[in-house]
């Protein structure tokens, strides 16, 4: 397990790769961001903005994902306010009893801010008995939902006829994700993330779960998004404030609720993360205990890109709160995909990384070596 020289990510990350001196992309990009020519990227953006407009359709210039959380907000602020065009919102929602408390009234700002929003809810059936396929399969509950939250938008814009769609973040960029081909603004090959694999969702046909059931969980194929004219960009491109931190605070203030656990509960110490549901904190942990890191560690490698802190004080941030779980979650998630505690940890166990982690005495799994420090294989 080997860190990056900069930050504090480690080549666990899969689709990563580290250069020559050791960096990962995400801080080699951010290494020449004092040489990016921003006039140059305002003439691009006018000219996004331009197809956007000259192509729009039943009056909506473009179509924004949302999920009510900061990003999306700060988004569909940045669109309707600065670029002066009118985005249609689609917000692909968890199941009732999913969504949390927090998540519906996030959404519900958004509507009240002025944006049109249609909000797309899969069959609840269905999505569970995907999240317990994706949990025991991979380890991984949010591998299903994610294929249903990325496909809702574009699926929208080629039925709405809107061929601009803007994401936020590009993921090569901010966390050094290269699955996704692409380190400027083009997002079209946004189904290459790790997650989505592709956009294929022919494994979800299990437990009585057939092709029909599954076409919320359907990436459209690249020659339906060809043939729709779709142009999928990714607005954090142009934005020289883009972090988790400034997302948060802008979006706050413009009437975001934010989380007020504390960091040992949820592993996030912004409390502005995936604010719509709770079952991702459970998520992040076994993603912890599968790579060796998770929210903290992504929050800490972007607050030292930007220089707020160093990478000291970011090793002990992550060292005190990254992987951190409250039992409440763990205990309300098992409720959910009406399964055990022991199930759960018999499922989380086999995909714990063995090479990275070992159990202490009280049967804590806990990383073998110090974080920051590379170990050899």
């Amino acid at each position: 397990m080997k860190y990056c020289t900069a930050c504090l990510q480690p080549d666990t990350r899969p689709n990563i790769k580290f250069n020559a001196e050791g960096m990962c992309p995400a801080c080699e990009y951010a290494s020449t961001a004092e040489l990016i020519d921003w006039d140059a990227r305002a003439g691009q953006l006018k000219e996004v903005c331009g197809f956007g407009i000259a192509n729009k359709s039943w009056g909506y210039d473009c179509i924004i994902g949302v999920s009510g959380g900061k990003d999306s907000t700060r988004q569909a602020l940045f669109v309707k306010n600065v670029l002066k065009m009118k985005p249609l919102l689609v917000s692909c929602t968890y199941p009732p009893d999913q969504l949390c408390e927090l998540g519906a009234a996030n959404v519900q700002n958004l509507i009240t801010l002025g944006f049109n929003t249609i909000i797309v809810g899969p069959a609840p059936q269905i999505w569970k008995k995907n999240m317990r396929h994706g949990f025991f399969k991979y380890g991984n509950w949010a591998k299903p939902t994610e294929l249903a939250l990325y496909a809702s938008t574009p699926r929208l814009a080629i039925a709405w006829q809107i061929p601009l769609v803007f994401l936020g973040e590009n993921p090569a960029l901010t966390i050094g994700e290269l699955g996704v081909q692409s380190v400027g603004y083009d997002g079209n090959q946004t189904r290459w993330l790790n997650t989505l694999a592709g956009g294929d969702s022919s494994w979800l046909c299990v437990d009585g779960v057939i092709s029909k059931d599954i076409l919320s969980y359907q990436y459209p194929t690249e020659e339906e998004m060809a043939r729709a004219g779709i142009r999928v960009v990714y607005l954090g491109y142009f934005w020289k404030g883009w972090s988790k931190r400034d997302n948060g605070i802008l979006s706050a203030l413009n009437g975001l609720d934010v989380r007020d656990e504390h960091p040992e509960q949820i592993g996030d110490t912004l409390g502005v993360n995936a604010l719509d549901e709770d079952f991702v904190t459970v998520n992040q942990m076994i993603k912890y205990l599968k790579f060796g890191f998770a929210r903290t560690t992504e929050i800490v490698n972007e607050e030292i890109r930007l220089g707020r802190i160093t990478r000291n004080e970011g090793i002990k941030l992550v060292e005190r709160y990254d992987g951190k779980c409250s039992d409440k979650f763990i205990d309300d998630f098992c409720r959910y995909l009406e399964i055990s505690t022991q199930e759960f940890w018999e499922v989380v166990d086999s995909y714990t990384n063995k090479d990275i982690f070992e159990k202490d005495p009280r049967g804590t799994w806990r990383l073998k070596y110090p974080v920051g420090v590379n170990a050899a294989r």
